[in-house]
């Protein structure tokens, strides 16, 4: 019974963040209210607020875990040797953004409230940036790509762009449903597929035409991740 009792605050804890999760990314951040997450919940504002004393800190929290399951999937960059394997890392990247992505539908909007988030997502976009080096030197040396180590950091740099901004176009461009979990799928084929055609102008030919039978099974909804 009182090992119960100690685990029962962790749960809760952990059941406000799932919650909290849910709301954010349907309805996004700025419109979600602690006694909103509370009435979900089924619970006081006084039972949240002990274990969440802020929204910042619910902010904070999922912060936490979306920046160590990314740490986890970019360590994966460096084994990146050629268009299949990007393909599946660049999607894997998006289904992890997708599952946070209230960060990223906010994102300016966020920064501009919380210190910490304006701080460490330039960690974030340091990290991406790296991982992204990381893959194009991997097919790079596997012969997958020819690029000029020039062009490596301005290509980077472009792929991070698409990745941290995507799902603000898609949003842009269909505000009502592009956020909907039914539209999910295709919002990250696209994005994948449009990250990886910066790579164009750099692959070998065989990998050229592999990536565009990917982008025809993409367009027909049976790529890879599809």
């Amino acid at each position: 019974m009182t090992a119960a009792r100690k685990k029962a605050p962790r749960r809760t804890a952990e059941r406000i963040l799932e919650v909290t999760l849910e709301l954010f990314n349907r309805f996004g951040e700025p419109n979600v209210s602690t006694t909103l997450i509370s009435s979900e919940l089924n619970i006081s504002p006084g039972n949240l607020y002990y274990h969440y004393p802020a929204k910042d800190e619910l902010i904070n929290a999922l912060f936490d875990r979306y920046e160590k399951s990314l740490a986890e999937l970019l360590g994966a960059a460096g084994g990146v040797r050629d268009v299949e394997d990007a393909w599946f890392f660049l999607h894997t990247l998006f289904e992890l953004i997708w599952q946070y992505r209230f960060l990223y539908r906010d994102l300016n909007d966020l920064l501009s409230r919380n210190r910490r988030l304006e701080t460490e997502f330039q960690t974030v976009l340091k990290n991406k940036t790296r991982a992204i080096r990381a893959m194009l030197a991997g097919m790079s040396r596997s012969g997958a790509i020819e690029i000029d180590s020039r062009q490596v950091e301005a290509t980077a740099t472009s792929m991070v762009v698409l990745l941290a901004y995507w799902l603000s176009f898609e949003y842009v461009r269909d505000p009502r449903r592009a956020l909907e979990p039914e539209g999910a799928q295709q919002a990250l084929l696209r994005g994948a597929h449009h990250v990886l055609h910066l790579l164009v102008p750099y692959l070998e030919p065989a990998q050229r035409e592999h990536l565009l039978h990917l982008a025809g099974a993409y367009q027909a909804g049976t790529a890879p991740g599809s």
